[in-house]
């Protein structure tokens, strides 16, 4: 394992999606996401989408070149066309003037359109909070969840994530999860391991839990606690493909294939001014403290902690200096 500094990952990729066409300022956008992820363990949204990232600028996929627009339908409706572009980037423009929008109404949306996947959704939502607002996300993905009880492919992973300002520029409280048991990156990296993965997580082609990572692929993962988590994530993909202008589910491709459409995927925010309560603050002070009240027990995210440098892989770290000098 090489020990890599947060800055080194991002120049790194930084470069390497210079190097396969994108423009100085999403490929700052991805890389200090990456690297955000990196930070704190979340492997699955870091390194590990570069190579694609790479491979999909250079077939078109994704469209390393375009300028986000920003609209303002309404008052407190923002909406940002990423143009078929990354989603960090579209996010970037339109995060300031969603900001505003909530500073004076109280609550604002959000909605970024025809976007590239976004993997770490929370990475968007603590940016909200970090800025004293309270953030809620929702995206969709390619389709791997049926319904309980069936078998056929309906939506994807579809995470929500959810922050909240501590009042001091900090954290007090986030969560980032697919409304699935697992995520997906999770049965694929098992495959990659030649692992086997706990049962509960996914069902084959039929219908029929397994434990085998491939016959999970050719089948579906399975919604957190049954019908609740697939209400969760029914809830999720209405937003981020009816409110954004992305597609559904089934209409995505594999985030990771190389080659074919776009995404096309909608990512949905909602900021809202705690300070619009003036019973927010103590509530908030109540029940962090009621919540840590036993040994170990905290609030939602309390426990993240971010580290520099970072252990990565020899080989997937020889990836990234190949493709940054490609």
């Amino acid at each position: 394992m090489a020990q890599v500094s947060l800055k080194d990952i991002e120049d790194t990729v930084q470069a390497a999606l210079l190097a396969h066409g994108a423009d100085a300022f999403p490929a700052a956008e991805v890389a200090r996401a990456v690297a955000a992820a990196e930070a704190v363990g979340n492997k699955i949204c870091g390194l590990y989408y570069v190579e694609s990232y790479c491979q999909q600028l250079k077939s078109g996929r994704v469209k390393g070149k375009v300028t986000p627009t920003v609209s303002t339908p309404r008052g407190a409706v923002v909406h940002v066309d990423a143009h078929f572009g990354f989603a960090q980037p579209a996010f970037a423009y339109g995060l300031p003037v969603a900001l505003d929008a909530a500073r004076q109404q109280g609550i604002a949306t959000l909605a970024v359109g025809h976007a590239h996947t976004c993997t770490s959704l929370g990475y968007f939502t603590e940016q909200i909070a970090h800025a004293g607002f309270i953030g809620i996300g929702f995206t969709n993905a390619s389709p791997i969840v049926a319904a309980p009880g069936g078998k056929t492919r309906v939506i994807g992973t579809n995470p929500i994530a959810f922050s909240v300002p501590d009042g001091q520029g900090g954290i007090a409280m986030q969560f980032d999860q697919s409304t699935t048991t697992v995520a997906l990156g999770k049965i694929t990296m098992a495959k990659a391991a030649g692992e086997r993965i706990p049962e509960g997580w996914a069902v084959d082609a039929e219908g029929k839990p397994t434990t085998d990572p491939e016959a999970a692929l050719q089948g579906s993962l399975v919604s957190m606690g049954g019908y609740k988590g697939w209400g969760f994530g029914l809830m999720a993909e209405l937003l981020a493909a009816g409110m954004t202008g992305g597609v559904l589910s089934k209409d995505v491709k594999p985030l990771k294939a190389p080659e074919g459409p776009p995404h096309d995927l909608g990512q949905y925010y909602i900021l809202i001014d705690p300070s619009a309560s003036p019973d927010f603050r103590s509530r908030l002070t109540d029940l962090a403290e009621l919540a840590s009240t036993d040994p170990d027990a905290r609030m939602p995210g309390q426990g993240k902690k971010r580290s520099d440098p970072v252990e990565v892989a020899d080989a997937v770290w020889a990836q990234m200096q190949a493709l940054a000098a490609a």
